[in-house]
């Protein structure tokens, strides 16, 4: 069903953020990890086909991680709902009067007089009582329901073709520049990340963008800074 919009033209951005959130930390975990690694390993050795071997195998492996992480932490996000709406099914079965009252009592909260609360609770429950419990008192929606599958395909893809790119930078830069070229194209990257993420979401811009950047570059800072000190040179 599609419901008239006040405001068409500025559309709300709560329905994108099962998605959104799952392909940002994907292209986000792509860009730092691989460019970590790659500047980890470019710090303790320069040989191009060790650096280039870590980028693949961390693509590979993040990409994979990063789906089934997502796939089973929301599907246990589901999970929990699901049986959260076994138990208010059931409850409205037993005792419809205690989940009417309960239900009058979250509008009393939200400020309506007792009267009207009452008035609310018992319409909505003989339109849809299961709905408005699940809405109104467990906070679940249609736009923000579990989705494991998206997210695992969100986030996995995003992952490859974030991390695809300080991997490309680091084949394609002369040996005695990967660690400069990879850093340089990775800040650029995540600033542009940022900037996306900002505009999908409806955030401000800059300071997303500044979040993904110094996050991003404090953590290939750490990465190379281990691989400078603990590395041999071959």
């Amino acid at each position: 069903m599609v419901h008239p919009s006040a405001h068409a033209d500025d559309p709300h951005y709560v329905h994108r953020t099962g998605w959104l959130r799952a392909a940002v930390l994907g292209a986000n975990d792509g860009i730092v990890s691989v460019s970590s690694l790659i500047l980890g390993v470019a710090a303790a050795t320069p040989e191009p086909g060790a650096i280039l071997v870590a980028g693949v195998a961390g693509l590979v492996a993040g990409a994979m991680s990063m789906a089934a992480g997502e796939f089973i932490s929301v599907s246990s996000q589901r999970d929990s709902e699901q049986a959260d709406i076994r138990r208010e099914k059931e409850a409205l079965v037993e005792t419809p009067e205690q989940e009417l009252a309960e239900l009058a009592a979250i509008y009393r909260e939200r400020g309506l007089s007792a009267e009207t609360a009452r008035l609310v609770a018992r319409e909505l429950s003989a339109h849809d009582a299961l709905t408005a419990h699940v809405r109104d008192e467990l906070g679940l929606s249609e736009h923000l329901a579990a989705r494991p599958l998206q997210a695992a395909f969100a986030s996995g893809v995003t992952f490859s073709a974030a991390a695809a790119i300080p991997l490309l930078a680091a084949w394609l830069a002369p040996v005695g520049a990967i660690i400069e070229v990879v850093l340089l194209v990775s800040i650029v990257t995540l600033a542009i990340l940022g900037a996306l993420g900002a505009q999908a979401g409806g955030a401000p811009l800059l300071r997303a963008t500044l979040r993904v950047v110094g996050w991003g570059v404090f953590a290939m800072a750490v990465t190379a800074a281990i691989g400078w000190l603990f590395g041999v040179s071959v």
